[in-house]
């Protein structure tokens, strides 16, 4: 038998066998990345899987995993060490030894004092829910930080926040057929449709991704889904990629209160513009739904759109309120944690050996437009317009810091 063939990704995304590797350019950076475990509150998911850190480091890269970091997502430390992982005990160590930190949640102000100079930190941001002091030590530490949920593909779309409104959207409707099903705090519904009998009726608030993905989870089930959104090309585009037999309208309260009066499931997935939510579900409104029903609050990380939401936690994640049941987690992604972490790894891993292959992350913001997109603090300055605008710091645009190589 001959050896086996071993393959890695390329400067451009491509896979390459071993003596085509050899080949690439003489600039690749050779990186120590960080997967320090996550201590955000209710943070289940992990960055890279062990399949990503097996490829990390054929591609010549040092990988520190911190003990338990994969845990949630029932990945031992054996299976990251198997691998070439290096397990270390202490999250001290990892955040001082890195020179990428590939996070999920955003770093804790604790975290930031334990970085050195000059580290990568690849992670959300969540600005809405930060200080501007917070980014201030990130500047401290002249980290090049940059926040996943900014970055763009070719196509102009957000990658990573589409596969977690993906999952978001596909769990909710996962969830909503647990909890009808449960005659203990529901009434014993079969989530879906049956010949001769009354489907599943849907509400979802917000025809954004999350919207989109659980309209299409709920209808492979043979639910009645009804949209609202009063952004009528987001309806249009869930009437095109579904079918005409999903119900759509723009957010009139009289005609939401009708659809509530029948609804077994509601989904509020309504995001804030300009600091301000287009649409409050009122408590009047709740008063209204059938006993046993159930309202998922997706939006409940910046306050929710239902006026009788309030934070719930992944291991007691609902409440009772007018006799309908409430589900207000935050983090609704860290319920699938094993699923997400390896959504992340298939952006995170081509991402990080792209940056090395190409000389570093300065270079590569150069030549990535869209990745450079996502950066928002570069050479001590905030270059995303948001948080800039947000914080009241001064911006500058990034073109201009990487004009300056």
């Amino acid at each position: 038998m001959g050896m086996k063939k071993h393959y890695f990704y390329g400067p451009t995304g491509e896979f390459l066998p071993l003596e085509k590797r050899l080949e690439v350019k003489n600039n690749q950076k050779k990186f120590v990345i960080g997967i320090p475990k996550e201590i955000a509150f209710q943070e289940h998911r992990v960055s890279l899987v062990p399949d990503s850190v097996k490829m990390l480091v054929h591609n010549g890269h040092e990988v520190l995993v911190e003990d338990g970091a994969g845990e949630y997502a029932r990945f031992s430390n054996h299976d990251y060490a198997e691998v070439g992982g290096e397990i270390v005990n202490s999250h001290v160590d990892i955040l001082a030894r890195s020179d990428i930190i590939v996070k999920v949640a955003p770093l804790l102000m604790q975290e930031i004092q334990y970085m050195k100079k000059n580290q990568i930190v690849i992670s959300a941001v969540n600005y809405y829910s930060q200080s501007k002091e917070y980014f201030e030590s990130l500047i401290e530490r002249n980290a090049i930080a940059i926040g996943f949920e900014f970055i763009k593909d070719n196509s102009g779309r957000y990658p990573v926040l589409m596969a977690m409104s993906e999952i978001v959207g596909y769990g909710v409707i996962q969830l909503a057929a647990r909890y009808l099903s449960d005659n203990k705090i529901s009434k014993g519904y079969l989530f879906g449709g049956l010949p001769g009998l009354n489907p599943t009726e849907v509400v979802i608030i917000g025809a954004g991704r999350v919207g989109l993905f659980s309209a299409k989870a709920a209808k492979a089930f043979g639910a009645l889904i009804k949209v609202f959104d009063n952004k009528i090309y987001k309806l249009r585009s869930i009437v095109s990629e579904l079918g005409p037999d999903i119900y759509t309208s723009v957010l009139h309260p009289e005609v939401i209160i009708k659809a509530l009066k029948t609804a077994n499931v509601v989904i509020c997935a309504l995001y804030m513009n300009d600091g301000e939510l287009s649409f409050l579900l009122t408590e009047d409104m709740v008063k209204e739904m059938k006993e046993g029903s159930i309202i998922f609050d997706v939006s409940i990380d910046q306050g929710g759109c239902c006026e009788t939401s309030e934070i719930t936690y992944i291991d007691d994640p609902i409440f009772v309120k007018h006799g309908v049941i409430h589900y207000c987690v935050p983090n609704i992604a860290s319920n699938f944690p094993r699923t997400a972490a390896y959504a992340l790894s298939n952006f995170f891993t081509p991402l990080i050996i792209d940056i090395a292959d190409n000389g570093g992350i300065k270079e590569y913001l150069r030549i990535n437009p869209y990745f450079s997109q996502g950066t928002y603090i570069l050479d001590e300055k905030i270059c995303h317009p948001l948080i800039a605008q947000h914080f009241n710091f001064k911006y500058t645009p990034i073109q201009l810091l990487l004009g300056g190589f």
